[in-house]
């Protein structure tokens, strides 16, 4: 069964999507970019404020069903330029230090409103 979720907590929706979908034992949360909460834009901060911010949306969409990061299975990473890789990294190491999950990383053209990172998360309930 196909159910929403949604945070109060993390960046709300621009668009036609939801911050995530549960299915069966999984959580599939909407690329996050670094905008909290309350809608303010953190484009222009450096990659590692955009990547906390990102995996704090994460964090807290996923709290929002009762998981957490370690219930992260995969994580797909879009970054406006591949060569802040190994900063997003080190901000993203900070969040997933132990037994880390599958993740891709790929150079996108352009991500929504001037954002660096954008991240999607696929979490398991065990």
């Amino acid at each position: 069964m196909r159910r929403v979720i949604n945070s109060s907590t993390a960046a709300p929706p621009i668009g036609a999507y939801s911050q995530a979908i549960a299915h069966g034992n999984l959580v599939f949360t909407a690329g996050q970019v670094a905008k909290t909460a309350d809608g303010i834009s953190h484009f222009s901060d450096s990659i590692q404020i955009q990547t906390q911010i990102c995996l704090e949306n994460i964090k807290n969409i996923l709290e929002a069903d009762g998981l957490g990061l370690s219930d992260v299975v995969k994580t797909t990473v879009f970054l406006e330029n591949i060569d802040d890789f190994a900063e997003m990294n080190s901000t993203y190491s900070e969040y997933f230090s132990i037994d880390p999950p599958a993740r891709s990383a790929f150079e996108v053209c352009r991500l929504p409103g001037g954002a660096k990172i954008e991240i999607e998360a696929i979490a398991s309930r065990n």
